[in-house]
C-alpha cells in the first residue's frame, strides 16, 4: 500500500499548541482582529484541486489516502465548502506537481468577516471529534436547529444582516449537522436550558417544527438530549454556554461564544472545570425520557 504524505497531518494536538502560544489558554478572539476566506475564492481554489486531481488521474479516495486527510476533506474543499488550509495546499502541491498553484493561491485569497479564526479551527476539531458534550442556554444547540429555526436566529442579529448573508450562515450551520448521521456515530450529548425552549424565534410553525425536531433527533444513535428545568434550586452553568468535546487522539478542548467573540481552551485546568461544570449540569436535567415528554407538552400533545 502506498504511504501518504505525513506533513500535513497535523494533529489537533498541534494545532492547540498553535493556538497556546498566540492566545494562551482564556484569550478572547474578537472576529475583526481575524478572517476566514472569502466563499467564492473558497469555491475557486476547490474547483482548481479537483482540476489538477482528475490530471493527474486519482478519484478523491485516492488522493486522500496519499496526503493522510479523510476522503470527506478532499470532497469539501473541492465543493468550496471547506478552507483548503495552507500546510495541506504544500502538501497538495507536492503529490500533485502543481509547482505551488494551490498554496500561493491560497496565499492570495480575499478575506472576509465572517467567522473567528478559533470558530472554524473548533470546527475542524468537531467534525473529526469522537465525543461532544453541548450546554445551551441562550438557543437551541446548532447541530439541532432546523434551517427556519437558524434563520429566525440569524434575523434576530443586530446589525441586522441581509438575506445573502442569512442563508450563507444558515447553510452553514446546517452542514455542521453532518455529525449526527455519521456512519459510525459519535457520542453526543446536549443539555438545553428550558428558557430555551420557551422562546418562540420566527412564527408559530417554525417554532413547531423546532420542538417536533429536537423529539426526532433525541432518536439517533449516540444523541442525548436533556432540559435543564426552571424549577431547580442552583444552577452550575449560569456564566453562559460552552462545548466540550474529544478529539480522535484523545484531547479534550472547550470552546465559549460571547457577544462580540470567542474562546477556545485547551488549557486542562480549564476544561476540567467546565467538565465539572457539565457533569453536574447533567445530573440536575431531566433525563431523555421525561425530556421527550416535556417536548410533547410544549406541543399540546399531552
Amino acid at each position: 500500500m502506498m504511504q501518504c504524505v505525513q506533513p500535513y497531518k497535523k494533529s489537533v494536538r498541534s494545532r492547540v499548541r498553535d493556538v497556546r502560544m498566540w492566545v494562551g489558554s482564556w484569550t478572547c478572539m474578537h472576529p475583526r482582529k481575524r478572517q476566514r476566506k472569502n466563499a467564492s475564492a473558497m469555491k475557486l481554489v476547490g474547483a482548481q484541486l479537483a482540476m489538477f486531481r482528475e490530471f493527474a488521474g486519482l478519484r478523491q479516495r485516492e488522493l486522500a489516502e496519499r496526503v493522510c486527510v479523510h476522503e470527506e476533506t478532499i470532497a469539501s474543499v473541492e465543493q468550496g465548502r471547506r478552507p483548503l488550509k495552507p500546510d495541506l495546499a504544500k502538501v497538495l502541491d507536492r503529490v500533485l506537481d502543481t509547482k505551488r498553484a494551490l498554496e500561493t493561491a491560497v496565499d492570495n485569497m480575499p478575506e472576509i468577516d465572517r467567522f473567528p479564526v478559533w470558530a472554524a479551527e473548533f470546527m475542524d476539531a468537531e467534525r473529526e471529534a469522537i465525543a461532544v458534550s453541548s450546554y445551551q442556554n441562550q438557543v437551541v444547540p446548532g447541530q439541532l436547529q432546523t434551517e427556519n429555526y437558524a434563520r429566525a436566529v440569524f434575523r434576530s442579529r443586530i446589525p441586522i444582516l441581509d438575506e445573502d448573508e442569512i442563508t450563507k450562515r444558515a447553510t452553514t450551520r446546517i452542514e455542521r449537522q453532518e455529525i449526527l448521521h455519521r456512519k459510525n456515530p459519535l457520542s453526543i450529548s446536549f443539555v438545553i436550558w428550558q428558557p430555551v425552549l420557551m422562546l418562540r424565534l420566527g412564527d408559530t410553525e417554525t417554532y413547531a417544527e423546532q420542538i417536533r425536531h429536537l423529539r426526532t433527533c433525541a432518536q439517533l444513535p449516540g444523541v442525548s438530549i436533556q432540559v435543564m428545568p426552571l424549577d431547580r434550586g442552583s444552577h452550575p452553568a449560569l456564566d453562559g454556554p460552552f462545548i466540550l468535546l474529544e478529539t480522535v487522539d484523545h484531547q479534550y478542548l472547550a470552546y465559549a461564544e460571547t457577544q462580540r467573540g470567542s474562546q477556545l481552551i485547551s488549557d486542562l485546568d480549564e476544561v476540567s472545570i467546565l467538565s465539572q461544570r457539565y457533569a453536574m449540569l447533567r445530573t440536575q436535567a431531566l433525563n431523555q425520557e421525561d425530556t421527550v415528554g416535556l417536548l410533547g407538552r410544549l406541543l399540546g400533545e399531552q
